[in-house]
């Protein structure tokens, strides 16, 4: 969300009297604010006449040499091409905005700059340097006490904790941004809160409460005669009850959605309004009709480069043609999204790579200069050193060897942190990357390879109401349908085990729990599962994740290895001392520990890769016949 010229949007009813001010207006700053203040009107309803008024105002600028409002002509051309979908310039002007407001030192104009910022990185994928603009936009703006810009930076907040996938956080800080609002009279962030918070909302498959709050969105929209925010609404009122089966509101908001859209300037959601008007028609059957909409959508996706759009619009094509029993044509739309979400994430890579070599060429030129200067000083040392008498030469040939053993202590000590800091940079690599890999895996099989299946049963069963079968043959196919439903199932539960929902969802405590009373319920071993102070402690999720795995994988070692009859896990959470300390005890046969360092087990050597990625320590005890018990303590 950016944050124009004069923070707060102003009323249209202002249009006039500020166009017919500037017809009398003369050349010099007073003539750039009004430029500015008519530009920031037409800022996202009419990006032709916004561009205009800006490029006006920077040329008088440049012609009357004053750089009073460079910050906000910035921001104007950082919003251009930002919803014009330009994101490189759009994050060009935004850093120059940075470096402006870092020279002058101007804490409002550098928290609004990492707002912008923020909006900008959620674009291009790059979420945690998006948190990190947003987290301290948001630390600034409460220091210099800007309490007007309260409503746009929570909402920011809002978009990135959304993207994230942490819709939790998002909701908090929606409702941030609407009480804002409510408090500084900022229509625009109480609708868009209202809007993030429906969205969250249906991510977290809360149906009842974002249909709530897209009601109260659509009201408060039509009041303030918002197109944008009306449309937003209508969308989301469209895909929750398409999402909970109610027809006949669907259509209803279908029918509104299709009148307000012909009002709207930005085409980005003209794609998204022909995919919710074909799941309205695809629930009332008309299958042709739903065709030539979404047709009409992959057109104007394709052609405005929205990969979120055309993404949905596939997955509209894939119930479409699964609907109709049309498996073969419905997986082949699931591929395109898959896809599709695979080559959206090689673009956001490339970009990142991009970065990164542009910093890499800037460090290395910095390294450049850094060594010649280091070349001058030595040439300058060694004229001086010529020039002094025999006595000083000696003296300075001691100091110089003397400085030169300590430079190289010293450089010894920093290359072995660095090779450290290298091994630990790349054990979290892999880690991170197996995670997402296993996250990955675990939606394609659950949302792909699920919905997929769910088609070919929801089809088999339409087919044994339209066969005439023999009792032979019925019995048959009846065991198809079983052996399918155990597919089904045996799907759910490996993208379970890939990347546990309750882990995601409810924290590092409830998953333990879960996952041991599921150990124990499947009588492959008595489990317990005791956790002390963990109700007192926030664990980040990444620490969590690592935690969990390497749970999992100690279990997994006295289920296979130990031939335990009883394993109990323990969790206890120190929050003075920040330290949280783990033990899983079995009952099994024990083992040598001196073997471990021979040890070529990849099991083991996860554990240990996890423990030093956390810079854990760990201590073994257990021998032949005694059982074992693992302790891990981890500063959190």
């Amino acid at each position: 969300m950016f944050f124009g010229f004069n923070g707060v949007a102003q009323t249209v009813s202002k249009k006039d009297s500020l166009i017919h001010a500037l017809q009398s207006a003369k050349e010099d700053t007073s003539r750039i604010r009004l430029l500015l203040n008519i530009q920031n009107l037409y800022s996202t309803k009419n990006y032709d006449s916004s561009y205009y008024y800006l490029d006006e105002a920077n040329k008088l600028a440049r012609k009357i040499k004053s750089d009073k409002f460079d910050f906000y002509i910035n921001v104007g051309f950082a919003e251009y091409y930002y919803y014009n979908n330009d994101y490189k310039k759009s994050l060009e002007y935004a850093l120059k905005n940075k470096d402006l407001a870092e020279k002058e030192n101007d804490m409002k104009l550098l928290a609004k700059s990492y707002n912008n910022l923020s909006a900008i990185y959620n674009h291009f994928g790059q979420y945690k340097s998006a948190i990190d603009c947003i987290l301290k936009c948001l630390d600034i703006s409460e220091k210099t006490k800007d309490s007007l810009s309260f409503p746009i930076r929570n909402l920011t907040a809002s978009n990135t904790y959304f993207n994230l996938k942490q819709f939790d956080q998002s909701i908090i800080y929606a409702g941030k941004a609407i009480e804002f609002g409510k408090t500084f009279n900022n229509p625009f962030a109480i609708m868009m809160g209202l809007n993030n918070l429906s969205a969250s909302y249906s991510q977290l498959n809360m149906l009842d409460s974002s249909t709530s709050i897209s009601k109260r969105q659509l009201e408060f929209a039509k009041q303030q005669e918002d197109i944008v925010n009306i449309n937003y609404a209508l969308l989301n009122l469209c895909y929750d009850n398409f999402r909970s089966g109610n027809i006949k509101a669907l259509e209803n908001y279908a029918k509104e959605l299709s009148e307000y859209a012909k009002k709207l300037p930005d085409r980005q959601t003209s794609a998204e309004t022909h995919n919710a008007l074909a799941l309205s028609l695809i629930s009332q059957q008309k299958y042709t009709l739903a065709k030539a909409e979404l047709d009409s959508g992959v057109n104007i996706a394709q052609k405005e480069i929205n990969a979120d759009a055309l993404g949905n619009l596939y997955r509209s094509y894939s119930i479409f043609y699964y609907m109709q029993g049309k498996i073969k044509e419905g997986g082949n739309y699931s591929f395109k999204y898959d896809s599709l979400i695979s080559t959206t994430n090689l673009k956001e890579l490339n970009f990142y790579t991009e970065e990164l070599e542009t910093k890499y060429s800037v460090e290395k030129k910095e390294e450049q200069i850094k060594t010649q200067q280091s070349v001058i000083r030595q040439k300058n040392m060694l004229n001086y050193v010529f020039s002094i008498s025999a006595i000083i030469l000696l003296i300075a040939l001691i100091l110089a060897w003397r400085n030169y053993k300590i430079r190289r202590k010293i450089q010894q000590q920093r290359i072995t942190e660095l090779e450290t800091e290298k091994q630990l940079a790349a054990t979290e690599a892999v880690l991170k990357g197996e995670e997402q890999e296993r996250t990955r895996l675990a939606k394609d099989l659950h949302d792909g390879l699920g919905g997929m299946l769910s088609g070919i049963k929801h089809s088999l069963s339409n087919m044994k109401e339209n066969l005439i079968m023999t009792p032979d043959n019925a019995r048959a196919f009846e065991r198809s349908i079983d052996m399918l439903d155990s597919s089904i199932r045996e799907m759910r539960r490996v993208a379970h085990n890939m990347m546990p929902e309750v882990l995601v969802r409810y924290g590092l405590n409830t998953a333990l729990k879960e996952f041991c009373n599921e150990i124990d319920r499947s009588g492959v071993i008595n489990t317990s599962y005791q956790a002390i102070g963990m109700d007192k402690i926030e664990i980040e999720q990444t620490i969590a994740i690592t935690i969990y795995r390497i749970v999992q994988e100690l279990v997994n070692n006295s289920i296979k290895h130990a031939a335990a009859k009883n394993v109990l896990v323990q969790v206890h959470a120190a929050e003075q001392e920040k330290l949280l300390t783990v033990t899983v005890e079995d009952d099994g046969k024990g083992f040598d520990t001196t073997a471990l360092k021979q040890s070529s087990g990849i099991g083991w050597s996860n554990i240990q890769n996890r423990i030093e990625f956390l810079k854990g320590k760990v201590d073994i005890v257990s021998s032949p016949g005694k059982g074992s018990s693992v302790l891990i303590e981890i500063n959190v």
